[in-house]
C-alpha cells in the first residue's frame, strides 16, 4: 500500500471513532439515482460507512424519473414554482417509482455489497404523518395575476414517528426510505425529499443530515469554484439571506437547514451526489469537499 493510502487511513481513523453508533441521514436527489454506476459507487460509499458502525439512514425522492415515466405514458405534468402539481394519475406513478423501481434499485446495490438494506415509505410503521397541503395564492409570472393554486396530492409533514427506523438502525439493518407519507385516513400523499430528510434527522437527533446533490455545495457566485463555501456557520447563512448574496433556490434550503440545527442535528451537508469518493472525503478527511453548515 503506497504512502498516499496509508496517510488518509491514518487522517480517517479520528473521525471514524467520533462518529461510531452516531447517525447520519443521507439524501438521494433524482439525479444521484438515475445513473447506474454512480449510484453503485455511492452505495460502496454508505456501506463503508455502516460498516465501521455509523447508523445510516437514507432518503430519496425521484422527480426527475416521475417525469420520464409521465412522458412515456402521456401523463400531462403541471410544475408551478418548482413545485409539482401531483393529481391521481402522478399519485399512482409516484407510488410505483419511488417505492417501486427507485427503492429497489438502491436495495439492489447495497445487496451488492453484503449490506442488509430494507426498503420502506413514510406510510410504512406510520413513519411521516401529513396533511395535505393546503391550496396556495402563487403570482403567474406571465399574467401579472394572483392564482389560487390546488397541489392535489402533496403533503406537509406533521409529525414523524421514529421507532421503526429506530428499531431498524439498532438491530443492524440500514432503511432507504422513499418521500411518500400518508394521513390518519390512509391517504397517501407525495412529499419532499428534502423536507422528509429533515424532519427524520431532527427526530433522530442525527449527527449529520448528508444532502447529495448535483451541485457541489454553497457558492456565492453560482458556478464559481473559487466562491465555494467550505464551512459556514447559521449566523453566515443568515447574514447571506439578509444581505441578498444568497438568491434562487439557496434561500429556502438555508432556511431549512438553519431551522433543522436548532433542533438539534449537529451539522448539515450539501455534497455532490455524482463525484466518486465526495461522501467519503467529506465524512472522514480535514479538508472536506462540500459545504459543511454547523451552529457555531
Amino acid at each position: 500500500m503506497d504512502q498516499e493510502k496509508l496517510d488518509l487511513l491514518r487522517e480517517a481513523l479520528p473521525y471514524i471513532q467520533r462518529f461510531q453508533g452516531k447517525t447520519f441521514v443521507v439524501k438521494f436527489s433524482g439525479k444521484v439515482t438515475e445513473d447506474r454506476e454512480n449510484l453503485a459507487s455511492l452505495a460502496e460509499e454508505l456501506a463503508l460507512l455502516h460498516e465501521v458502525g455509523i447508523r445510516v439512514c437514507v432518503i430519496h425522492g425521484g422527480g426527475k424519473q416521475l417525469t420520464e415515466l409521465a412522458r412515456k405514458l402521456g401523463v400531462v405534468q403541471t410544475v408551478i414554482e418548482g413545485r409539482r402539481v401531483t393529481d391521481d394519475d402522478t399519485l399512482d406513478l409516484a407510488k410505483m417509482i419511488f417505492r417501486g423501481k427507485i427503492n429497489t434499485e438502491i436495495l439492489a446495490q447495497f445487496r451488492r455489497r453484503g449490506i442488509r438494506a430494507v426498503g420502506l415509505s413514510g406510510v410504512d410503521g406510520g413513519v411521516v404523518k401529513a396533511i395535505k397541503r393546503p391550496p396556495r395564492d402563487v403570482l403567474n409570472k406571465e399574467t401579472g395575476e394572483t392564482e389560487t393554486i390546488d397541489f392535489g396530492h402533496v403533503g406537509d409533514v406533521v409529525e414523524v414517528d421514529a421507532r421503526l427506523i429506530n428499531t431498524l438502525l439498532d438491530s443492524g439493518y440500514l432503511p432507504i426510505i422513499s418521500s411518500l407519507g400518508a394521513d390518519n385516513e390512509g391517504k397517501i400523499f407525495n412529499i419532499n425529499a428534502d423536507t422528509i430528510a429533515s424532519e427524520i434527522a431532527a427526530s433522530l437527533g442525527a449527527e449529520k443530515l448528508i444532502l447529495l446533490s448535483d451541485v457541489n455545495g454553497i457558492y456565492l457566485n453560482a458556478g464559481d469554484e473559487d466562491t465555494k463555501l467550505s464551512r459556514i456557520t447559521v449566523d453566515d447563512a443568515r447574514h447571506m439571506i439578509a444581505s441578498g448574496r444568497a438568491t434562487g433556490g439557496m434561500i429556502p434550503k438555508l432556511e431549512s437547514l438553519i431551522n433543522l440545527l436548532s433542533r438539534g442535528v449537529k451539522s448539515a451537508h450539501i455534497v455532490s451526489g455524482t463525484t466518486r469518493n465526495a461522501t467519503l472525503a467529506e465524512v472522514f478527511t480535514d479538508q472536506g469537499t462540500g459545504t459543511m453548515i454547523v451552529e457555531k
